[in-house]
Order: structure tokens, then C-alpha cells, then sequence
């Protein structure tokens, strides 16, 4: 049996316990790479306590990745507890969010849109065309964007026949078949992203072109609009203000094609603006310019203040459109958020502080100084996804204002239902209550240990353990228990999933800390037309996974 570097590494982090060390594992890879770099900037104006205007600093060239001075106050309880109600109504019209459904066990697509509805979430962004979430939204009348996959642009660059045909099945069948209220057609997500290193930038307008000419042909192009979801990357300022905001060098052709076909169409520019990744990324980063309290030290441009990156982001994206002749784009943003486990700086008092932030920062339509008005929002995202791959981070399966099992994580005011919180999904059915732990009698230094542990966590969800995560203050057996038990839940508490060498046993004494949750997996969602979802191709191969493993372990 092979088992990677990372995991064995990460053994070695669970015996030795968390907390003797300074960072958290698996945050190598793909970086969402989400802010502009205030970094210089905010080094010397920070430092000296007052703030600087375009004319008495330069600090050179923007990047697309922000940071900020790292403020961690009190982190060290992950429970709600500590956090204040927001008691005051926050009027905000069509608040929208992220539906992603990279989970080993969904809530059934009808039983999402039921809670989507209790919420007053009245718009959902979708990455991909799935029928049976689509079917669920019919004459819901919430607003629904539907995704292309990356993986897919190639496909309908190359051919308008199957544009086309995927427009008629995917946007016109579920129009007039099942009352689908399909506003947008996103075409990709984060296509320019820089660490794709322009895989996706010849196939991106010609693919945009050809479904916008398909709604055309449809007779859909007034009902639904084309756009792209980029990320925050692709612009950056030669002043580090939001003044001297363009789009990057490198792809400036690219997505000024983009932007004609959207204006020419009346549609949206679509951008992911995430604030916890310059946090992530520097730890130098001014932690109170992420959020919206007003506490941090403005940032000067020619006169006009900038309380918040958000702001400053935002309006970096507006200078850089008017300065190409489209000042007067429409902007959507289409993902903004906060995780609430993987990271030191991803847990429940930021996610919530952030998010309710940001529901009250757009609340009375004041917009951004370069853009007065309604923002149109989606937070994300709607629900945690443990299959979401970690190569940007360990957080990267914790965005979710929701639990897996439809849970509120935390208060948060939408200012959409009358107990000015959320509403948890109803009628979710869990497994039995039971959790697989290791044997107490079972010795931490036995030479089967570490490879059931890198087993466990290799197919399974290991991120919440870490250093200042919700899992980080368990001790060595506590971690390995962790991980034995995330096999075991996510493998539908099979009795095989809860071997692992005899090591391991099933327990029905709730083995959960105040602030570390071992979770209960609920019923798997079962797909119609013949696909199978979630959980169930993972239980069909997991008879011979685990044989392997038990032979390899004789």
C-alpha cells in the first residue's frame, strides 16, 4: 500500500499532539489567491499610525494577493458562546449564495431549497448543471446562476453545436419543463486564475461566445445573461490604491474581450473577493482591514477613505473597468466569505464577525465610494463540502455559514426571517449514534498506527486538526480517534471502516470536546436517473479498499 509524504508527516503532527507546533498541515498547493497586496503600504503606515494618500507613498506594482496585520485577540474557544446577538433587522434585498456539492454525504436537493426558502435566500450560484438540484429549484422562484466546469470550456470553444445543445438541455429544458428561474449562465470559475498558469485562456471567450450566441438561437439571450466568474487576480494597481487599478498585463486582452462581449450583452462582471486569504497568506496583514467595524486605519486615495479591503478591492475592479471604457459594467460579486475551521484565523468568531460584517456593510444600498448603490452578493458558501480538495488549504472544506447536516455554525442575521437567525434544514436523518475511537488498550507506538492513520485521513477528512483548529487542543489518542471515526462516518459506519489492524473499535459514548465535534454522518442522498451520489461510489469500492489494507497489514 502507498501512502503520500503528507500523510506520514501528518501522523508524525497527531502523536506528537498539537500543540508544540506553529502551523497546520496540507496548505501547500493551489493558492485561491483572492486580494490585492496592501503589504508595503501597510507595513509603513501601520507602523507609524496614520494613513498615507497616493502622493506621499508609492509602493510600486499591486499584486493580486493581499495582507494584513495579523490581530488574533481571543481564538482559543471555537464555541459560539462568546459571540454577540445581532438583535437590530438588517434590510437587505436578494442576499445570494454559493451551492457547491463536493460532499461525501449531500441533504437531498428538495430538502436544500426548502431550507434556502425558510432563509429568504432568494438567489443561488450554482458551479455546475446538475438535474436533480436544478429540478428541486423549480417554481421556487429563487434566481438561479448555473455553472460550466473549467473542465468543460474546451468542449463548447471548439463546437457551437454543443453549446447548443447544452444550453437547450441544461437552460431551456429546465425553463419550460420544470419552472426554473435561470438568470446567469456562468461560464467557468476563476478560469485566469494565475496558478493555472493559462491553461484556460484561449478556450475561455471563444466558449463565453458560443453559449451567449446559443441563448441567442434559443431565443433566451434577454432572460438569461452570460458571465464569468473570475477571481480578484486578474487586476492590480501600480499605486497599491484602488486608483491604479487595471487588469493584469498578462491576461489585459484576455479579459477585455471578456468585458466587451458582457457590456455588448448587458452582462454582469462576475468577481470572488476573499479577504481570509490575504490574512492566510501574510500573517503581516492588518487583521481589522479585513473586516468592517471601522477599526482599522484608513487607507487614503487621492482623498476618498478606504475602511476596508472589501472596499478597496471592489473599487480597485471599477477603476480598472473604467479605465478600458466600461466604467458602467454591472459587478456582481459571486463569492465572499469566511471558513470556520482548517486555519488559525478560520474559526467561528471571525466567519461570524465577517459575514454579519458584510450583511450590515451592504444593508442600506450604500455601496462602495465607487459605486454607490445595491451590491449584488453571494456569501459563500451555503454548506461545508469535505471532497472539496485541500490544495489551497486546510480551510478550503469549512466556508459553509452551514454544517454538512444543514446546521447554522454560528448567529447570523440575514435579514430575512422574523428570528433575525438562520433556520436549520429540516427532517435530516443521521446514522445510528455511534463513533469508531481507538482501542484503549491499543499502543500509540505499534507499528500499524501510522499507516491506518494515513489510511484514515488519506479518504477521509482530517481538517480539523490542527494547529488553533476546533480539533487542535485533542491529545495523540484523541487525534488518531478523530481520524478513524471520519473513515468510519464517511464510509456509512460499515463495520469493515472500523478495523484498521485491530486498532480501532465502535463506540456509542459520544467521544466529542466542548469545542471539537466528532461527527455522525447522515443518511446518504441517493441521485435520480441512475446516478448514484455523495458517499455511495465510495461504499461500493470500500469492501476491497479496506481488504487491501487488511492484507497489507497481516
Amino acid at each position: 500500500m502507498l501512502f503520500t509524504r503528507f500523510y506520514s508527516a501528518f501522523f508524525i503532527f497527531l502523536l506528537l499532539g498539537a500543540g508544540s507546533h506553529g502551523s497546520s498541515f496540507g496548505n501547500n498547493g493551489r493558492q485561491k489567491s483572492s486580494m490585492f497586496s496592501f503589504g508595503r503600504f501597510w507595513s509603513k503606515s501601520v507602523s507609524h499610525g496614520d494613513s498615507f494618500d497616493v502622493e506621499s507613498y508609492n509602493s510600486g506594482k499591486m499584486h493580486a494577493i493581499s495582507h494584513s496585520k495579523a490581530d488574533n485577540g481571543n481564538l482559543e474557544s471555537s464555541s459560539p458562546g462568546g459571540m454577540s446577538a445581532v438583535s437590530h433587522a438588517i434590510a437587505v434585498s436578494g442576499i445570494g449564495a454559493n451551492w457547491g456539492t463536493q460532499s461525501s454525504h449531500r441533504l437531498p436537493p428538495e430538502t436544500m431549497v426548502q431550507m434556502l426558502r425558510e432563509n429568504g435566500i432568494q438567489k443561488i450560484k450554482l458551479f455546475d448543471s446538475d438535474y436533480d438540484t436544478l429540478k428541486a429549484l423549480g417554481k421556487s422562484g429563487i434566481e438561479v446562476m448555473v455553472g460550466i466546469p473549467n473542465d468543460m470550456l474546451a468542449t463548447f470553444a471548439s463546437s457551437s453545436k454543443a453549446a447548443e445543445k447544452w444550453v437547450n438541455k441544461n437552460v431551456s429544458h429546465h425553463l419550460s419543463t420544470n419552472n426554473v428561474n435561470i438568470r446567469y449562465v456562468a461560464v467557468g470559475n476563476e478560469p485566469f486564475l494565475e496558478t493555472y498558469n493559462g491553461s484556460f485562456l484561449r478556450t475561455t471567450y471563444p466558449a463565453l461566445r458560443n453559449i451567449q450566441q446559443a441563448l441567442i438561437k434559443a431565443g433566451l439571450s434577454n432572460q438569461v445573461k452570460v458571465t464569468v466568474p473570475l477571481n480578484a487576480d486578474v487586476y492590480s494597481s501600480s499605486s497599491s490604491l484602488p486608483s491604479g487599478g487595471d487588469f493584469r498585463a498578462d491576461i489585459h486582452d484576455f479579459v477585455i474581450q471578456i468585458v466587451k462581449l458582457l457590456s455588448d450583452n448587458s452582462a454582469p462582471f462576475t468577481i470572488n473577493i476573499y479577504p481570509f486569504i490575504s490574512l492566510y497568506i501574510d500573517p503581516n496583514f492588518p487583521v481589522e482591514y479585513a473586516f468592517f467595524d471601522g477599526n482599522a486605519t484608513p487607507v487614503n486615495d487621492g482623498g476618498t477613505s478606504y475602511y476596508n479591503m472589501f472596499d478597496a478591492n471592489h473599487d480597485t475592479l471599477v477603476w480598472a473597468l473604467q479605465k478600458n471604457g466600461f466604467g458602467n459594467l454591472p459587478i456582481i460579486v459571486g463569492e465572499i466569505g469566511w471558513p470556520t475551521d482548517g486555519d488559525r484565523n478560520a474559526n467561528l468568531q471571525y466567519a461570524q464577525r465577517f459575514n454579519q460584517g458584510f450583511m450590515e456593510h451592504i444593508s442600506g444600498g450604500k455601496g462602495t465610494p465607487m459605486r454607490p448603490g445595491p451590491i449584488d452578493a453571494y456569501l459563500f458558501s451555503l454548506m461545508d463540502e469535505d471532497d472539496k480538495s485541500i490544495d489551497p488549504g486546510n480551510f478550503e472544506r469549512h466556508w459553509g455559514i452551514f454544517r454538512y447536516d444543514g446546521q447554522p455554525k454560528y448567529l447570523l442575521n440575514l435579514g430575512t426571517t422574523n428570528s433575525g437567525s438562520l433556520i436549520p434544514a429540516r427532517g435530516v436523518i443521521y446514522l445510528e449514534r455511534k463513533w469508531c475511537i481507538m482501542k484503549s488498550n491499543a499502543k500509540l507506538d505499534g507499528s500499524d498506527v501510522a499507516p491506518s492513520v494515513s489510511y484514515a485521513c488519506a479518504r477521509a477528512d482530517c481538517t480539523c486538526l490542527g494547529y488553533q483548529t476546533s480539533c487542535g487542543n485533542l491529545d495523540a489518542r484523541g487525534n488518531i480517534s478523530y481520524a478513524f471515526n471520519s473513515y468510519y462516518q464517511q464510509n456509512n459506519q460499515l463495520d469493515d471502516a472500523c478495523k484498521f489492524s485491530g486498532l480501532a473499535t465502535v463506540t456509542r459514548a459520544d467521544p466529542s470536546t466542548e469545542s471539537c465535534k466528532f461527527n455522525i454522518m447522515i443518511k446518504p442522498y441517493y441521485g435520480s436517473a441512475g446516478r448514484l451520489s455523495g458517499c455511495i461510489p465510495k461504499t461500493l469500492t470500500l469492501v476491497v479498499s479496506v481488504a487491501i489494507f487488511l492484507l497489507t497489514n497481516l
